[in-house]
């Protein structure tokens, strides 16, 4: 999950990198098994060669994507704070990126479900003063731990400019 050094500015040091947490591979666990017993039924219950064989395509295809695609999606995304910026990336053909300089961050939220709580997980909510308005990281593993180490690093970036700013 390490993120690609070509990203990073010079002197600029990772302090969280992440992903969604593996909770969001359990619907593509569930569409691989439904979609195999179906085949499997339709192996078992129909008794014409044609018919199976189509039973077969159409869960492969079901396979392919609902299953196969969320866990590329999944394996290929990611989240990284740095001590300068957030960094998303997205998208198994289509890459998609958002970064945000840590100094244009205006409030973190995390919200955490009751199987969020349990699993330990939540989404972590980045408002900063973009016309974005807001980047929305869903299912961060241990996301009350990564908040405070972005608070850490806020607070950080406000001393380092409190004392520039004193020193003019």
């Amino acid at each position: 999950m390490a993120i690609s050094p070509k990203l990073l500015n010079e002197g600029e040091n990772v302090v969280v990198s992440t992903r969604t947490h593996p909770k969001a591979l359990l619907l593509p666990i569930l569409a691989l098994v439904l979609f195999l017993a179906l085949g499997v039924a339709v192996q078992q219950l129909i008794d014409e060669q044609v018919v199976t064989l189509i039973g077969w395509v159409v869960a492969g295809l079901g396979i392919l994507r609902f299953a196969v695609w969320p866990v590329l999606d999944w394996l290929t995304s990611y989240y990284t704070f740095t001590d300068r910026r957030l960094i998303t990336r997205t998208g198994v053909l289509t890459r998609r990126g958002h970064d945000i300089p840590l100094s244009r961050v205006s409030d973190i939220e995390i919200e955490l479900h009751l199987i969020d709580r349990v699993l330990g997980c939540g989404t972590l909510v980045i408002s900063d003063a973009s016309t974005h308005g807001r980047v929305v990281l869903p299912d961060i593993p241990k996301v009350e731990e990564t908040k405070r180490r972005v608070h850490l690093l806020l607070h950080d970036q406000a001393t380092e400019a409190t004392a520039r700013d004193e020193g003019i």
